[in-house]
């Protein structure tokens, strides 16, 4: 039988530092001590702000090189660009 895997998350009601069981991400949990409902969540497992934009601005830049993929693909005629 394997061990549990736990993560560290502070109860928002009463401050204390309680062990999670991973199984248990992004569901209700209560606090063993004061009872307080959260949902467990584990912060070094979330993606910050600037993460996010960086990876929308690949995607962009991804978008933008596949439309003029697209575009460059209608120009050509037996294997040749053609400018219009």
């Amino acid at each position: 039988m394997s061990n549990p895997v736990f993560f560290i998350q502070s109860c928002p009601v009463c401050g204390r530092s309680l062990q999670i069981r991973v199984t248990l991400l992004g569901r209700q949990v209560f606090c063993q001590h004061c009872g307080g409902g959260f949902v467990a969540t584990d912060r070094s497992m979330e993606r910050s702000p600037c993460a996010a934009d960086k990876v929308e601005d690949l995607i962009l830049r991804a978008d933008r090189v596949i439309e003029e993929a697209a575009v460059g693909a209608g120009n050509q005629r037996d294997g040749v660009a053609w400018i219009d």
